[in-house]
């Protein structure tokens, strides 16, 4: 089942633009794709902004946004080298507060069995703030029932 946001229920709402609101940290985000845009601006405030957009909105804010020169993202004003497993963490984090939502849980039971993909992700990990392999891998250890490790 390829993930997307132009794409039918379940799959449209599992995508990271769709409005799942969550909490991690005390920060309110209204997406996942407002979370990872946010982790491109190291000023925390811009962060908290940026968490409460959806879909494209979120999308645009970060856009050009060259995070991607130094590899370094952000949370909460402190720096999180891309590569890093501390990053894989925040990630795995921010997933657990997202399977919270019952929207969320519901898309994803009701994917059943399906090989869960992403055909518009990429695939390095220099490129993108998630790759297809992180969003698919963590979609579906949630699914199997899965808690994603936080350390």
């Amino acid at each position: 089942m390829d993930i997307g946001s132009q794409n039918g229920y379940p799959s449209g709402a599992l995508s990271n633009f769709a409005p799942h609101p969550f909490e991690i940290d005390g920060i309110k985000c209204n997406s996942m794709e407002g979370f990872l845009q946010s982790l491109k601006f190291s000023n925390p405030e811009m962060q908290e902004h940026v968490c409460t957009l959806v879909g494209m909105a979120a999308k645009r804010k970060g856009h050009g946004k060259n995070w991607y020169r130094t590899q370094t993202l952000y949370w909460r004003g402190q720096p999180i080298k891309r590569d890093s497993e501390e990053y894989q963490i925040l990630l795995n984090r921010a997933y657990n507060a997202l399977y919270k939502n019952e929207g969320f849980r519901n898309a994803l039971a009701a994917t059943k069995q399906a090989t869960l993909t992403h055909s518009i992700g990429k695939n390095k990990i220099s490129e993108t703030v998630l790759t297809t392999r992180e969003f698919c891998s963590r979609l579906t250890a949630l699914r199997e029932g899965k808690v994603l490790a936080e350390e």
